[in-house]
């Protein structure tokens, strides 16, 4: 085991245990992730291009999700090569900073992504329950304030987690029971008090995933609203057939996140690498998930994935 700094208990480096109990299999395990990953790659850099490519995909609906797109493949980047390195070559330490660089850029994506999805919901609320002004309320100009917003939101918020952690005594272990450095993975080493820097954990959860949770579903309130309003049973389906792609996406998301953080927190019973499990899902899935779901449901994002499967081909 690392030594500890003998003034202040500083590790220089964390070792990452991986899938706690199932280390003898992290070979295996390491196959469906590497999968995932190039998947990822693969199909939001497709995505982004044929968004692009396509001036008809140039809405706000297809603008936020490339914005998506661009913050999926960036969590994906801070994360899946040093799970892999783990898994594939047993390599577990990780720098003190570079440990508490890699939790920032978890948590403040996974805010950012929040963000965005809440914005998309918007976007859909403005389309169904205002769509005479559709265009002129999500201007290009509004839409790129709301990125700027959303980024900032998570940059901010959430650059004083590294240096609530920065200072802290580690005298426990430096062993992190995960595959990547993770929040309450970090905090749960540390000796000293930390009721105060849970407590803003907590808070900044609440004003992020939650508050936007709430929203996205007020909006979807009001959109079931106006769709039950709608004269014909074809024009209710048409008009919630515009909603399932983003509702996918939500659901996709915002499960293994709440699932992941109230087992953190309360689920102290349940075993360790059902924990670890469900927080690499909520990492590695939705950005795969994302643009598989739009691939899907999007003519003309399917056409232009077929296009570029095509153009390799040849």
């Amino acid at each position: 085991m690392l030594a500890f700094n003998n003034t202040n208990h500083h590790p220089t480096m964390f070792l990452l245990l991986g899938i706690p109990g199932l280390e003898a299999v992290h070979i295996w395990i390491s196959i469906p992730f590497c999968l995932v990953y190039l998947l990822t790659m693969m199909g939001n850099a497709a995505l982004l291009l044929i968004v692009k490519s396509d001036p008809k995909l140039h809405e706000p609906m297809y603008l936020f999700l490339c914005m998506l797109s661009v913050a999926d493949l960036m969590l994906i980047s801070s994360t899946l090569p040093k799970i892999l390195s783990l898994f594939w070559f047993n390599d577990r330490e990780i720098y003190f900073e570079a440990c508490l660089t890699q939790m920032y850029f978890i948590h403040s994506l996974s805010t950012i992504e929040s963000g965005l999805i809440l914005a998309m919901a918007f976007d859909r609320y403005v389309a169904i329950c205002h769509p005479l002004r559709h265009s002129t309320i999500l201007t290009p100009a509004v839409i790129v304030g709301l990125g700027l917003a959303i980024v900032l939101r998570g940059a901010v918020l959430l650059s004083p987690h590294p240096f609530l952690l920065r200072w802290l005594s580690y005298c426990k272990t430096n062993v992190i029971s995960h595959t990547y450095c993770e929040f309450m993975a970090l905090i749960k080493l540390v000796c000293d008090k930390t009721d105060v820097r849970r407590g803003y954990s907590l808070i900044v959860a609440f004003l992020t995933g939650g508050l936007d949770f709430i929203l996205i579903i007020c909006s979807y309130v009001l959109i079931l609203l106006t769709v039950f309003h709608l004269p014909s049973k074809a024009a209710r389906l048409k008009t919630l057939s515009t909603c399932v792609s983003h509702i996918w996406v939500i659901l996709v998301f915002y499960t293994p996140a709440f699932f992941s953080f109230l087992t953190h927190r309360f689920g102290h019973h349940i075993a360790p690498h059902i924990h670890i499990f469900i927080a690499n899902i909520y990492l590695l899935i939705p950005p795969m998930m994302n643009p598989i779901v739009y691939g899907i449901k999007t003519k003309r994002i399917r056409e232009g994935f077929f296009k570029i499967l095509t153009i390799k081909t040849v």
